[in-house]
C-alpha cells in the first residue's frame, strides 16, 4: 500500500502531522507493507528567494492576525508539537521560499534518502536558531550531507534552477488535481484522503480501513507454467 504525503517545510501542522502519522504507521501491524512517499506543496508558491520575513510579521499580514493572535497561534503550536515530541521555537523564527527544498527531497528521493533530509528541513526551520532562508545555500547543503547526501551532488542541484524544477510543479498541480488546497494531505493508496495533522488514531483508522479494502490479487493462469515451490521445482521430462 502506497500512501503519499503532500507537504511544506514552512508549514506547522505539516511537522506535527508528519510525528503523528509516523506514530500510527509504527503501531499498524502491516507497516512493513506501507510506502511512504512525500510530495511537494508550497504555501508561498512563487516566493522570491530573498524574500524572508519574521513568521509573526507573515502571519499578520497573510491572514489578517493581530501580532497578539499570532503568538498565541505560536505557543499553541509549541505545545502541540512539544506532546509528539518535538522541538519548536515559537519565537524568532523566520519565513521564506521553500523551492529549493522540495527541489533538494526530489532528488534526495532518487537517492532513497528523502525522509532523512525532510526530517533534518524540518528540525532546522522549527527547531533550530539558524535560519534555512537567510544561508539558504549554505545551510541546505549541510542539512543534506547531514542526511546521507554526497555534497557536491547536492551543490549541483541548489545551482541549477532548473534542476527538479518540472517535479515539483507536478506534485503541485496533481495535488489541485486531487482536491488539496491546504496540506498536510495524505492519499492512501488513490482511494482515500486525509486532510490535516490529524491524531494518530484517525491515521490508524485510516490505514487499517485502506488496508482492509485493498483489492484481492487475481491470478492468470495457463497450461503448461512450471514453477519452483517449497518442494522444489518441477523439472519437465
Amino acid at each position: 500500500m502506497r500512501v503519499e504525503i503532500w507537504s511544506d517545510i514552512a508549514c506547522p501542522w505539516c511537522y506535527v502531522g508528519k510525528a503523528r502519522f509516523e506514530k500510527a504507521l509504527e503501531a499498524f501491524p502491516h507497516r512493513d507493507g506501507v510506502e511512504v512517499v512525500h510530495r511537494s506543496f508550497e504555501l508561498d508558491p512563487g516566493r522570491a528567494k530573498d524574500d524572508i520575513q519574521p513568521v509573526l510579521t507573515m502571519l499578520t499580514k497573510k491572514y489578517g492576525m493581530s501580532e497578539a493572535q499570532a503568538q498565541a497561534g505560536e505557543r499553541n503550536l509549541r505545545e502541540q508539537a512539544a506532546a509528539e515530541g518535538l522541538a519548536y521555537r515559537a519565537e524568532g523564527r523566520d519565513h521564506g521560499s521553500t523551492f529549493d527544498m522540495h527541489r533538494l527531497l526530489h532528488f534526495a528521493k532518487e537517492q532513497g534518502r528523502q525522509s532523512a533530509l525532510l526530517q533534518a528541513f524540518y528540525r532546522a526551520n522549527f527547531a533550530e536558531e539558524r535560519s534555512v532562508y537567510a544561508d539558504a545555500d549554505g545551510y541546505l547543503v549541510e542539512l543534506a550531507v547531514e542526511a546521507g547526501l554526497e555534497e557536491g551532488a547536492v551543490r549541483k542541484v541548489l545551482a541549477d534552477p532548473a534542476a527538479y524544477a518540472d517535479a515539483v510543479r507536478a506534485d503541485e498541480r496533481e495535488a489541485a488535481e486531487l482536491g488539496a488546497n491546504g496540506v498536510p494531505f495524505f492519499v492512501l493508496d488513490r482511494k482515500y484522503g486525509v486532510s490535516g495533522a490529524q491524531p494518530a488514531e484517525v491515521f490508524e483508522k485510516a490505514l487499517a480501513q485502506a488496508w482492509g479494502e485493498r483489492p484481492p490479487l487475481k491470478l492468470v493462469r495457463a497450461e503448461g507454467a512450471e514453477a519452483c515451490g517449497p518442494d522444489g521445482c518441477a523439472v519437465p521430462q
